[in-house]
């Protein structure tokens, strides 16, 4: 099974739009953004549309101290928050992460919202494409792949709330052995085709929520965009989800429900 996370994004953004009575403004606040941080919110700008909200992009300059950065962050009018990371080193990313009112934290990024209700976008993305595929985490044997902020930690948590056995790596303490009885894996470490198929077991299920650029061999243009895990590993999983159009759309309409449901509460 191929997950066609674009299709999927298209269904979510619908129904949060039917669902949604106001526009909502969400501010998103970058940083020294890198390309693929320009495409990010390019592709976020889109999805709002399609939600039926507004995205204000407020782009800070390259010099800006860590006041600035929680200064725009506490700001009002908007609805919802959002900080594009990564922040640069000189930024304190901890301070900037805890400004944000738990009341318009999407993301699910400050301590506090930690330990509400709503599900981080990407486990709510995962979440979502194992419902689809009718898998049930409990019980499973998982393993994640990073333990970054926004895919390995929230992934790792919610799917051991939801009963599974979950095992964590990143890139450095990674071997393939990991992975020879895996029922579920989720990478999101940045490390291009890092998961090969001599080291899954048939029948696994695959998540890919790694992101980085590559130029093709042989090839004198530009970059693409590929996954942690190699294509070549769709002939053995169950669920395969391909980079890109698999994950990143999916996650990124689970952010805006996640903008809906704040707006809701903040109206009740």
């Amino acid at each position: 099974m191929i997950i066609d996370g674009r299709a999927i994004s298209r269904e979510l953004l619908a129904r949060i739009r039917e669902e949604n009575t106001g526009g909502v403004t969400v501010r998103a606040i970058t940083v020294a953004p890198t390309p693929a941080t320009r495409s990010y919110l390019r592709i976020k700008e889109r999805a709002a549309q399609e939600a039926g909200m507004q995205l204000d992009v407020v782009q800070l300059p390259d010099s800006a101290t860590t006041e600035e950065v929680v200064g725009a962050v506490e700001a009002p009018g908007a609805g919802a928050v959002i900080v594009q990371l990564p922040l640069p080193p000189h930024i304190h990313e901890a301070r900037v992460l805890a400004a944000i009112p738990v009341e318009k934290d999407a993301d699910v990024l400050s301590p506090a919202a930690r330990s509400r209700a709503l599900v981080p976008p990407v486990a709510a993305a995962v979440e979502e494409i194992l419902a689809r595929a009718t898998i049930s985490p409990k019980g499973k044997r998982v393993v994640v792949l990073g333990k970054g902020k926004l895919v390995g930690e929230p992934v790792a948590a919610r799917l051991a709330q939801q009963g599974a056995h979950v095992s964590s790596y990143d890139e450095r303490d990674f071997t393939p052995s990991v992975l020879s009885d895996a029922d579920i894996v989720v990478s999101g470490t940045g490390v291009p085709h890092l998961v090969k198929p001599e080291m899954l077991t048939e029948g696994v299920a695959l998540i890919d929520a790694g992101t980085s650029e590559q130029k093709p061999a042989g090839n004198e243009g530009g970059t693409v965009l590929v996954g942690d895990i190699d294509p070549a590993c769709a002939a053995l999983a169950s669920v395969y989800t391909p980079v890109p159009g698999g994950v990143g759309p999916i996650t990124v309409a689970c952010l805006f429900r996640n903008v809906a449901e704040l707006a809701r509460l903040q109206k009740s």
